[in-house]
């Protein structure tokens, strides 16, 4: 194959393609018609001597030569959009750039407000758009079209950057009036009645299982690895709706300490130590290499660093 007669626009095209998994999509994806995307698909194939997606009962499905591919065409294309992008002076006190940010509920409740007041004192007509998790997907913020994502992640891909925001233990948030706080050990714990919390990831959740405890998350594997289990009487997505709950009812709600701290001064709440141990987490925030060298994200970075300086 001789490279110099390759069209850069083709590996464009398949990497959209491999994206959607469907032509018309992928078309407009890139605001071409459809039959430029179904010529260019065919010159996909004559080039690679392969189908490229062939269609089934599912719909448009890769080869195995297509996803040996893709990584290699995405981090190519990557790597040049990253080499080719103007690297233009940000002065943040003059800007109007809406600023995207993937967070979850935890990340949006304690680091947000003091981000969104840095950004008032320092960039005053720039707007931030906070964004849940299900919103977004890993190409989005791939694709830079979020500038960043703030969550607790188990996998990443590799071609993401990212950095810690900071380590979270975990606490007991009850109602103050509980007159399990006069004994508040793992026996009390485990006669409860509690609110579970979702650690909340991409895409759109689904219904929880109390049995299930691999997706219960760190709470319930940390019981779990002395043999218990808790009562779990409420799920939720929300740490406020967890808080607020807790106050209301004689509900235990096991949190992070940087969101349950939020309410320390609730004259109608307790914050409890856990009575047994749970490993602690990492908050992360993570973006696309598109925007790594980018001046006004870098200067939305350090921002961030720093509210998360001060928090801690």
């Amino acid at each position: 194959m001789n490279i110099s007669k390759i069209d850069l626009n083709l590996l464009v095209y398949l990497d959209t393609l491999l994206r959607e998994c469907n032509v018309t999509r992928a078309a407009n994806q890139l605001s071409i018609t459809q039959p430029a995307m179904s010529n260019g698909l065919k010159r996909l194939r004559n080039l690679f001597n392969d189908p490229i997606l062939v269609r089934t009962s599912e719909g448009m499905v890769p080869t195995e030569r297509a996803l040996e591919l893709q990584p290699v065409i995405r981090g190519i294309l990557m790597t040049l959009e990253e080499t080719l992008a103007p690297n233009r002076e940000f002065v943040a006190s003059q800007s109007n750039r809406v600023f995207r940010i993937m967070a979850s509920d935890y990340a949006a409740s304690t680091l947000a407000p003091k981000l969104l007041n840095k950004l008032h004192e320092e960039a005053p007509d720039t707007t931030l758009d906070i964004l849940t998790p299900s919103d977004v997907t890993f190409h989005d913020v791939e694709n830079g079209k979020v500038d960043m994502a703030i969550n607790r992640f188990e996998n990443l891909p590799q071609s993401f950057h990212h950095k810690q925001i900071w380590k979270d233990s975990f606490c007991c948030l009850i109602k103050s009036d509980n007159p399990i706080i006069n004994n508040f050990n793992l026996d009390a714990y485990l006669k409860a009645r509690h609110i579970w919390v979702s650690k909340t990831g991409f895409g759109v959740g689904v219904g929880m299982d109390p049995a299930d405890v691999q997706k219960l998350g760190w709470v319930d594997e940390a019981l779990a690895n002395f043999g218990k289990h808790r009562n779990i009487a409420t799920f939720t997505r929300n740490y406020h709706v967890a808080i607020h709950l807790a106050k209301e009812q004689h509900l235990v709600a096991t949190l992070p300490s940087k969101a349950a701290n939020i309410y320390k001064d609730d004259p109608g709440l307790a914050i409890l130590e856990p009575p047994f141990p749970i490993p602690p987490f990492e908050l992360d925030m993570i973006w696309s290499p598109l925007l790594h060298r980018d001046a006004s994200h870098i200067w939305l970075r350090q921002k961030i660093a720093e509210v998360a300086q001060e928090l801690k």
